[in-house]
């Protein structure tokens, strides 16, 4: 069987709070309409500065705590050299070396291979940037 590389972009409204956004479904629905029972690798990545994409359990509490220690490590104040944009926003300039802009993934017989309570989620602090972009892209 021939390697295929497919590629879609997806828009993701963050809003202008710190968010994570989970991003699971919408990778099922992309694999869904272009893996066709293959196996292969599924890479998120978000083509933004001040964003990044985590796997964790979401609805349980995971997600907030990520957020606060995302405040305790990077504060929003005024030590940041980077100063455009709202107080503090030169720390979301620094999201990405901690939470990186990409996650590659197993994908098996067509379908995402996460662990029972992984799941695919866009990490964004800065709020003001409430649009941002994802683009799936398959390998299989």
């Amino acid at each position: 069987m021939a390697e295929r590389f497919t590629t879609r972009e997806i828009d993701v409204r963050t809003g202008s709070q710190e968010v994570v956004q989970d991003l699971t479904q919408q990778c099922g629905s992309f694999l869904r309409d272009v893996a066709e029972d293959r196996d292969g690798l599924l890479n998120v990545f978000t083509p933004h500065a001040t964003a990044g994409v985590a796997l964790l359990e979401t609805g349980a509490g995971s997600d907030e705590d990520l957020l606060t220690a995302l405040r305790d490590l990077l504060p929003a104040d005024d030590r940041w050299r980077h100063r455009h944009g709202t107080p503090g926003h030169g720390r979301d300039h620094v999201l990405p070396a901690l939470v990186p802009p990409h996650a590659t993934l197993p994908v098996v017989a067509g379908r995402l291979a996460l662990g029972t309570w992984q799941s695919v989620c866009l990490v964004d602090t800065n709020v003001d940037n409430p649009d941002r972009k994802v683009r799936l892209s398959f390998l299989g």
